[in-house]
């Protein structure tokens, strides 16, 4: 919370400088009683299905992590569910709608946007995607392929939500021959 403390100084309903630590997750404003919560946002990442073990990755086009390789997906926007957020990011990202789509679990995380770590509760879908759909790079990927699974490198990932992810879908397909 040390961060958080640093950067939230003012209450935002009030604007009170009078704006203490009331617990280890929140803010108490001393003159207007406002509480304010640190909760992670929601954020999605697709693991979209080709042929055999086949996943689309993407390569991020914008900092951070700048380069390396990364899953589709995005932050949920206010006033969308977490599988229209999915949906929609998969959509920006590749141009592609989506035939189906599994929730598969999820991990925090820690993103920084701003120059702030943002905490994250990062869902993680298991997708096709309509056939016919030539997915190509949007928004903020920078380019698209169709890699194996069982033969990616976690420390190619700059995030590190998604190596995590990574890890566990390489032990399911080792466990269970199928995602």
């Amino acid at each position: 919370m040390s961060e958080f403390s640093e950067v939230f100084t003012h209450c935002p309903r009030c604007g009170s400088a009078n704006f203490n630590i009331n617990d280890a997750h929140s803010k108490r404003c001393g003159d207007c009683g406002f509480v304010y919560y640190q909760n992670a946002s929601a954020a999605t990442a697709a693991v979209i299905l080709g042929e055999g073990d086949e996943i689309l990755v993407s390569r991020r086009a914008l900092e951070p992590a700048r380069g390396t390789l990364d899953l589709p997906g995005g932050f949920v926007d206010a006033g969308e569910s977490i599988d229209e957020g999915m949906r929609r990011e998969i959509r920006e990202e590749t141009g592609c709608e989506v035939e189906s789509m599994r929730w598969l679990f999820s991990l925090s995380n820690s993103y920084l946007y701003s120059g702030l770590d943002v905490p994250t509760a990062d869902s993680f879908f298991l997708c096709r995607l309509r056939a016919g759909g030539r997915p190509k790079a949007a928004d903020d990927a920078a380019s698209l392929e169709w890699r194996s699974l069982s033969a990616l490198q976690p420390s190619e990932f700059g995030l590190a939500s998604i190596r995590k992810a990574v890890v566990r879908l390489q032990d399911m397909l080792a466990r269970d021959g199928h995602l």
